[in-house]
């Protein structure tokens, strides 16, 4: 599901980080034929966080403060997203899977905690499937595991999605941002595809979250949460899609203290 957001965050001393913008610790990586751009932040056990559709890093600024002080924070921007450029005309949650499994090796990290929003949600449950030994735990907040009307908590949502597809399905796009941005919207149109028998096969610890006015439906969430063995469900009250920045205090110190628990 599509996030953008552009924020500033503010550590306890009052400097502002630009969160993917920060010349001093950002470096490239040379992933799967593309190069990934990736800041860290902290010391301590890996936290490798994973945005959502069309954003980039700085979706996480509400959060890096706080985990820095004992997580070794890796911010990435994924591919096709960000500063992380990728020609080529298809994408799929697998390939980026593959992309950030990739990339902790290349970091010399042999398996992290995961963080994931919206669309970096499904990336998280995409490798805790496809790459478990990479995995210690993860959350994910405003996920969803299959693209039809029945993941959308208003049906207007998957209206809305499929008017813009049909009305475009097949217009040629010229410029290399359009060609983008028809990709990621086509990559949440037709994706994921997983099963409940996919989810059954996720055995880290799971942390499952959602607004109780996200845009993902309350049902779906508890349909993922209700097949991944052991998982934990939170339903944040007084919340969109944003779970992680309407309530960050308290987010953060609950997805620590879930991590914690492994």
């Amino acid at each position: 599901m599509a996030i953008i957001p552009q924020l500033l965050s503010v550590l306890g001393y009052g400097q502002k980080i630009p969160y993917g913008k920060n010349t001093a610790v950002g470096k490239y990586y040379q992933v799967n034929g593309i190069k990934l751009y990736v800041e860290e932040y902290g010391k301590g056990e890996p936290l490798l966080m994973i945005h959502g559709n069309g954003g980039d890093m700085s979706a996480f600024s509400e959060n890096v403060p706080y985990f820095a002080q004992k997580y070794r924070v890796i911010l990435v921007d994924s591919r096709s997203q960000g500063k992380s450029v990728d020609p080529n005309p298809k994408i799929t949650f697998e390939q980026m899977a593959d992309d950030f499994s990739v990339l902790l090796a290349q970091l010399h990290i042999p398996k992290a905690y995961v963080l994931g929003w919206s669309d970096g949600g499904i990336d998280a449950i995409m490798m805790a499937i496809y790459h478990p030994e990479k995995v210690i735990a993860f959350a994910a907040t405003g996920a969803n595991v299959t693209p039809d009307a029945g993941s959308y908590a208003d049906p207007k949502g998957w209206d809305g999605g499929k008017k813009y597809y049909e009305e475009n399905k097949n217009r040629i796009w010229k410029t290399a941002k359009e060609k983008n941005q028809w990709k990621m919207f086509m990559l949440d149109w037709e994706q994921p595809n997983l099963t409940a028998a996919d989810l059954h096969k996720i055995k880290c610890p799971a942390f499952i979250i959602a607004g109780d006015h996200d845009v993902i439906s309350d049902s779906h969430t508890r349909y993922m949460a209700q097949n991944i063995k052991g998982s934990k469900l939170w339903i944040v009250k007084n919340s969109g899609h944003g779970t992680l920045i309407e309530h960050a205090a308290e987010f953060n110190k609950k997805v620590d203290d879930f991590f914690m628990k492994k």
